[in-house]
């Protein structure tokens, strides 16, 4: 089988190289362009692609596609909302993904980037190389004793529960489908309810049509004041606009994303010589208390071996008709 391989970094080629020897029936062709209609011809004759979270996987993409003969998409990631799900399923064109490759680097970028925030790791590293060595704008709050609220308990947000138990918080999480698993330590409780009460909230939800912009200026405004907000899972959870009003209004102690609404187009390139016009990352950034990271809470060493093994071994079985759980379309 013929595996067109989009949108390849070279830490890709280097975690799927070693994996793909015990596939010798899978071929990769890895190319760097990313997969968008007019890249999407590109995979003529070959049986499947290989695509990320940046990726175009919409109703055009997905036509040409099937044109070609391709007949399995590969997800090398948990999220899908920029798959056509129903055009997939229209095409016959079976769509896997990768829904559990290792919660505990999303959760454990996620705990990183709250205590940065927190105790404005970023600021007085910078401080310190400049010779200065006074505390202004360093102080934080103890985590310990405060309550994490948790926005979605699958494997990542599990992880992160675990995580902030053992920083001695009280965890209490929102979820349509409660997690078993938890209920030794971690209370459910309603989603206003989370928001009124937590002085960490971190976001581990898919997007949906019922989690797009969930946090807004009105649900920003039952917060606590002084709270720390984390988002590591999807961009669109979070209203962007509404979020630097709600900052602008001194409601975050502080703000940590590895994910934005913004990010498509800047995630994994090097924009560093370019002048970004009316760019809200560059507005987010401005902020002293705010902290971006570039959607890298998937980059471990043990990550990306997960990832790897996953998603051949999803074209292995979606072309012996078995169904994994993985399935998308």
């Amino acid at each position: 089988m013929k595996l067109l391989f989009y949108a390849a970094k070279i830490y890709d080629k280097k975690s799927f190289g070693p994996v793909n020897e015990n596939y010798p029936e899978i071929e990769i062709d890895y190319i760097d362009h990313e997969l968008e209609p007019r890249t999407a011809s590109l995979a003529n004759g070959y049986d499947a692609i290989c695509a990320f979270v940046s990726a175009n996987v919409g109703a055009e993409t997905l036509q040409i596609l099937h044109e070609g003969g391709v007949k399995y998409v590969l997800m090398r990631c948990a999220g899908f909302n920029n798959v056509d799900v129903e055009k997939a399923k229209e095409l016959g064109i079976i769509v896997k993904r990768v829904p559990g490759y290792s919660p505990e680097s999303v959760a454990e970028l996620a705990m990183g980037l709250a205590l940065a925030v927190n105790r404005r790791l970023y600021k007085a590293y910078n401080k310190v190389r400049e010779n200065d060595y006074t505390l202004k704008g360093l102080r934080g709050v103890n985590f310990y004793q405060k309550t994490a609220g948790i926005v979605g308990t699958g494997k990542i947000g599990a992880a992160m529960c675990r995580i902030c138990r053992g920083f001695g918080m009280k965890v209490i999480a929102y979820d349509v489908y409660e997690n078993p698993s938890l209920k030794d330590f971690v209370e459910y409780v309603s989603l206003d309810e989370l928001l009124e009460k937590s002085d960490l909230i971190s976001l581990h939800c898919p997007l949906m049509d019922n989690t797009y912009h969930m946090i807004n200026l009105e649900t920003i405004k039952k917060m606590k004041d002084g709270v720390i907000l984390v988002n590591t899972s999807r961009g669109a959870l979070v209203d962007t606009d509404q979020l630097i009003e709600g900052i602008r209004l001194n409601k975050f102690l502080g703000v940590g994303l590895d994910v934005y609404e913004e990010e498509t187009g800047n995630v994994y390139e090097d924009r560093s010589d370019e002048i970004m016009k009316n760019s809200v990352t560059a507005r987010l950034l401005s902020f002293p208390n705010v902290m971006i990271t570039s959607h890298q809470g998937f980059y471990t060493k043990e990550a990306l071996a997960s990832i790897a093994d996953t998603t051949l071994q999803n074209l292995m079985d979606a072309a012996n008709g078995v169904h994994n759980g993985n399935d998308i379309a």
